[in-house]
């Protein structure tokens, strides 16, 4: 077998290494979500898989090399790669009544170990059919462990900022087992194997027609978009149209009246009620714009800060997000802090919900960064999604609010008490009241469905608020909050299922 044609079997497969790992996380997010917990198994995975392939491709080199034996490898990888889009649903389905731990170490062990350890396996393989005297192992071994890793570089900077974003999850998936079965190809054609390459064609030609039609239209699902920071839909159920990030809600609006439908938007709403004047507002995270328009209806000036472009680009398309009601800016909220001189009445912080927590936003240093940019009788407000009104999370957020501010109190959203849901947080040096009048009156309401809506939502989180004292500080340095929230986030996609049926969730 050339050197050439082996090098190109090594980089095929080396690359597809990285861009299955990195794919893995829009697979199982929609079951799981993306968190820290789902990074640690599919590395974990990943190198278990590589290890038993080294193990063994290195014990199989060792009994009659040959280029049709090494074509195997990619070959039957490239298959299984080519069943994971059909698999991940039911597999996903069947280990839901598991502990959550155990099903996303047993999903990411049956999708991705067995083509992962077969691709481990080429690595030794090739290294043994290029080698032809004992002098030659280092210079063959350093040359294609430098041409796969290469490779592996290459792949994963495309699959994050590229093929991801262009591609989507399934076509990408398809991709790999294409590239798969044309290294298994290159690696016959060496062996001069026609039933090889006639194999290796088949496999190619199913994995272009599976691609062709791996963006069915699924009825509800208005937008699908795998960006480059999350998996981002827009989808319609009972008059109600919801954005889902990683498979999770963050944002739902009326479709017929165009009004938010979330209660814990109405709650961060008293913070305007504060000030006797038009304000101005930083809203980190802008979702689908709700919090945003809502402002916006008060006469104040909105300054919003999204990290994900298409985001915001949902958010005008699907949302009815205008230019009037935010100035948005693409970038991370603490970046754009440390820019910004601006001053603000209201910094709300607004992107603790979804599929994650953004860690760097709820420490004692971001919180800092916030007060620099509030007037002296400014107000911050941080919205997260929790389990039931004394979840660690509330006590921890509270604790670190505290270290920058005098007057700090939680408002919670849902019932029961101990009920997934959203609660938000109010802090600020200055003393924080509000009127019953301004909080509306919920009888007079009773004739307009959405205004009731409204003024119950605010009634509830105001007259419902309370102290959390039994919280730890987070600091850039210390803070563990991925571990409360994916258990979080595993409570609030359960809720969700009761809700959208699974076709909407997930291809």
């Amino acid at each position: 077998m050339s050197r050439v044609a082996l090098a190109s079997v090594v980089a095929l497969t080396g690359a597809a290494v990285l861009v299955l790992e990195i794919l893995g996380t829009r697979v199982l997010g929609p079951d799981f979500g993306v968190s820290l917990l789902l990074w640690s198994v599919l590395i974990s995975v990943t190198l278990a898989a590589l290890a038993a392939g080294y193990a063994l491709g290195g014990r199989w080199a060792g009994t009659a090399p040959s280029a049709a034996r090494l074509a195997l490898l990619p070959g039957v990888a490239g298959a299984w790669v080519l069943l994971i889009p059909f698999c991940r649903g039911a597999l996903g389905a069947a280990t839901r009544p598991w502990d959550p731990t155990a099903g996303l170490l047993v999903c990411a062990a049956v999708l991705f170990f067995p083509p992962l350890m077969l691709l481990g396996m080429v690595g030794p393989y090739a290294i043994r059919l290029g080698t032809h005297s004992v002098d030659e192992v280092g210079r063959v071994s350093g040359n294609l462990f430098a041409v796969s890793t290469l490779a592996s570089v290459a792949a994963a900077l495309a699959t994050g900022f590229t093929l991801i974003p262009v591609l989507g999850v399934t076509r990408l998936l398809m991709a790999v087992s294409l590239a798969l079965f044309v290294a298994a190809a290159i690696a016959w054609l060496s062996a001069k194997s026609r039933g090889g390459v006639v194999a290796a064609m088949l496999g190619m030609s199913l994995a272009v027609v599976v691609a062709g039609r791996s963006q069915a239209h699924v009825p509800g699902v208005l937008a699908k978009i795998e960006s480059r920071y999350a998996q981002l839909r827009v989808i319609d159920v009972d008059n109600l149209r919801y954005l889902l990030i990683d498979g999770s809600p963050h944002t739902i609006l009326d479709t017929d009246e165009g009004e938010p439908r979330q209660p814990h938007v109405y709650a961060a709403e008293i913070a305007a009620d504060l000030f006797a004047r038009h304000g101005r507002m930083l809203l980190l995270g802008l979702g689908g714009g709700a919090m945003a328009e809502v402002f916006s209806r008060h006469g104040w000036d909105v300054d919003a800060v999204e990290v994900d472009r298409e985001v915001a680009r949902l958010a005008a398309q699907f949302f009815r997000l205008k230019p009037f009601h935010a100035r948005v800016v693409i970038g991370d909220a603490r970046e754009e802090m440390r820019r910004s001189h601006e001053r603000y009445d209201v910094v709300m912080f607004d992107a603790c919900g979804g599929a994650s927590i953004p860690f760097h936003l709820v420490t004692r240093e971001a919180f800092a960064e916030a007060k620099a940019h509030l007037t002296p009788d400014g107000v911050v407000m941080l919205n997260t999604e929790a389990v039931g009104w004394q979840d660690p999370i509330v006590h921890a957020l509270a604790a670190t609010l505290r270290t920058q501010f005098r007057n700090v109190f939680a408002m919670p959203t849902a019932e029961p008490q101990n009920a997934v849901g959203n609660v938000v947080l109010m802090a600020s040096d200055r003393d924080l009241d509000v009127t019953s009048e301004q909080l509306g009156d919920p009888v007079a309401t009773l004739s307009d469905d959405d205004e009731h809506f409204r003024v119950l939502s605010r009634r509830h989180a105001w007259e419902n608020r309370y102290d959390p004292r039994m919280g730890r500080v987070l600091t850039d340095d210390w803070n563990p909050i991925d571990l409360r929230g994916d258990a979080i986030n595993r409570a609030m996609r359960a809720k969700m299922r009761t809700i959208l049926p699974d076709s909407l969730l997930r291809d």
